[in-house]
């Protein structure tokens, strides 16, 4: 399933920025290039193999901080929590490679534009990994976990209120959600979601209408909704439908994974699976001396690591990008929207363009990622097809540009520093996380280039934040923080509403205006059934992002993953995944 959209727990994709000197800069650049015409080709799957059953894999989780293990779609946030709960993941719908929801999968969606319903029926036999059938009150309980505000959810959208009821039960108005229905009971296995209208996303996972997630009500029923995301049953002994069910996790750095017996699709081919947390420093080290089964690559090791022995490399570009994002609001928690602040220090139009046009993403990635990583112009990645517009205005590297912007906003210059147009000092405070050992000079490579045309950015805190630390800033809205670097996995269908929205409390800027919202009103009416016209209004809406700059697209890169070489069934490929991540009950050592 590709429903999510998560914190991006790689941040900065391996970007890299040591000293932009111009030693051997072409040398570099040239293998580089090779790089990524080496990379491109790679396969993005291992081998087919015939496959045995039975032992242990080992893969790594590249992170320099503790995971938090909440094991819940409905209240996790970060890509690091998805990637250690893969094992036991499992989304209700499997897809096709284009992300258009099959029937394979453990249940199957039926879409009725007649009634504005979907139904969607659980297989017999899909069961939790302590026996007990996933039942109808298990597709509609994640829908009161998310909408309930005393969960603190941050997956909760307004595209959700699309379901009748919904908003009412959000705003606390009804204590059940009149347009989920279940025609069996809480036993049965059909729920019939009733919408206000259906949208042109829903025959595909990730639309951000309804959700592709189950949770075990019988299991979590008793547990108050502000004590969830604490409990126990979340974050030590959670229960899963997919191949694998938890065995023991170590807090914060490992979790071990045994075959989950009752798994619907049939025993899986390992007896065991350990997620470990490894920081990225070591990484390098890690594959050469395999030491992991599989383990994803850091791209500006890739130079160290792509000569090793006896693994497999797979490669994607991944549905994701790193951005630039300025903060102008608060989120209002009891209202459940964005409030901007016309006040704001960085609502400035000029100001923050200024910033943008200042970065010098394109020379830090060529020279510093192994050609692997690359500057995008938009907030639609080009793997959306013809959604993405690629005339669409970008920020490329321009100081010259920047300092006008800057003069013809009354942004002067009163000794080294630039003041605001009112003749105050003006002090931008940056919020970046904590990465590999690259990730210290990266940031300060920005902050020179900010430096150079007057602006004085400092780091919050005068350091760099480690992950978790900088995820509550951003959600909670630390009035510190002026501007972040961040990034996103996004979901499997274009549409941004649910990260940009005014209700959305993944808008971690806060910027709300009556243009963007008429945008992503449109992007998903009615009318968007008709593709031109969606593409028409995703064009638009990427252009009227980028004029306005409250948040920036940064870059992506390649994602290359180190393989076990006498592994089988491990496939980056969307059919062989679930939730974003791979179907472990594919994987097994060859013969």
């Amino acid at each position: 399933m590709y429903k999510t959209r998560i914190i991006s727990f790689t941040g900065l994709i391996a970007t890299v920025a040591l000293t932009l000197a111009a030693c051997g800069k072409s040398d570099s650049n040239s293998i580089n290039n090779e790089n990524a015409k080496l990379v491109s080709k790679f396969p993005q799957a291992v081998p087919v193999k015939k496959t045995r059953q039975g032992g242990t894999v080992k893969y790594a989780v590249e992170t320099d901080t503790p995971f938090t293990g909440i094991f819940s779609d409905e209240l996790s946030t970060t890509s690091i929590d998805g990637a250690v709960a893969a094992p036991g993941e499992e989304a209700l719908f499997d897809t096709d490679n284009n992300f258009k929801i099959t029937d394979k999968g453990p249940a199957i969606l039926k879409i009725n534009r007649t009634t504005k319903t979907i139904t969607i029926t659980v297989k017999e036999g899909v069961k939790w990994s302590d026996g007990k059938q996933v039942n109808a009150k298990d597709i509609e309980y994640p829908y009161e976990i998310l909408a309930n505000k005393k969960t603190k959810s941050q997956r909760y959208s307004s595209q959700f209120e699309e379901i009748v009821g919904m908003k009412e039960y959000h705003e606390g108005k009804a204590n059940t959600i009149s347009g989920i229905e279940m025609p069996d009971g809480d036993n049965g296995r059909t729920v019939i979601i009733h919408f206000k209208a259906l949208k042109p996303g829903m025959l595909y996972s990730g639309n951000g209408y309804f959700w592709e997630s189950a949770a075990p009500y019988h299991y979590l029923k008793n547990i108050a909704f502000d004590k969830l995301q604490s409990a126990d049953e979340i974050r030590k002994k959670p229960l899963f439908f997919g191949p694998f069910q938890v065995q023991k996790i170590v807090r914060g750095e490992a979790v071990t994974w045994v075959p989950n017996k009752y798994y619907w699709r049939g025993k899986p081919k390992l007896d065991k699976i350990t997620a470990q947390v490894i920081s990225p420093n070591s990484t390098s080290e890690a594959i050469k001396n395999q030491k992991f089964d599989v383990a994803q690559v850091i791209n500006s090791q890739w130079n160290q690591v792509k000569d090793t022995k006896g693994v497999n490399f797979v490669a994607q570009i991944p549905l994701s990008y790193n951005y630039l994002g300025f903060k102008v609001g608060k989120w209002d928690n009891k209202e459940g929207k964005n409030v901007m602040n016309a006040q704001a220090k960085m609502n400035n139009k000029s100001l923050r363009q200024a910033m943008a046009f200042a970065m010098n993403i394109g020379s830090v990635d060529q020279q510093y990622t192994s050609g692997l990583s690359f500057p995008i112009p938009t907030l639609i990645p080009q793997q959306f097809g013809d959604y993405f517009n690629k005339n669409s205005q970008k920020y490329d590297y321009n100081l010259k540009k920047a300092n006008t912007l800057l003069d013809k906003a009354g942004y002067k210059k009163k000794g080294k520093w630039r003041v605001q147009p009112n003749g105050k000092p003006l002090t931008i405070h940056l919020l970046a996380k904590t990465g590999s050992s690259v990730q210290e000079p990266t940031i300060q490579n920005y902050l020179q280039q900010w430096q150079k045309i007057g602006l004085n950015v400092k780091l919050v805190s005068g350091r760099l934040t480690e992950f978790n630390s900088f995820s509550d800033k951003i959600q909670n809205d630390d009035p510190e923080v002026d501007v972040f670097i961040a990034g996103w996995s996004l979901a499997s269908e274009p549409s941004p509403a649910s990260l940009y929205g005014e209700s959305s409390p993944m808008n971690y800027t806060r910027f709300v205006t009556s243009e963007n919202n008429k945008l992503l009103n449109q992007i998903d009416s009615e009318k968007s059934f008709n593709h031109e016209y969606r593409v028409q209004k995703i064009h638009e809406w990427q252009d009227y992002m980028n004029n306005q700059a409250y948040v920036v697209p940064m870059d992506n890169s390649y994602i290359l993953t180190a393989v076990n070489q006498k592994l089988t069934g491990y496939s980056t490929k969307p059919v062989d995944n679930s939730n974003g991540h791979q179907l472990w009950g594919k994987v097994g050592f060859s013969k």
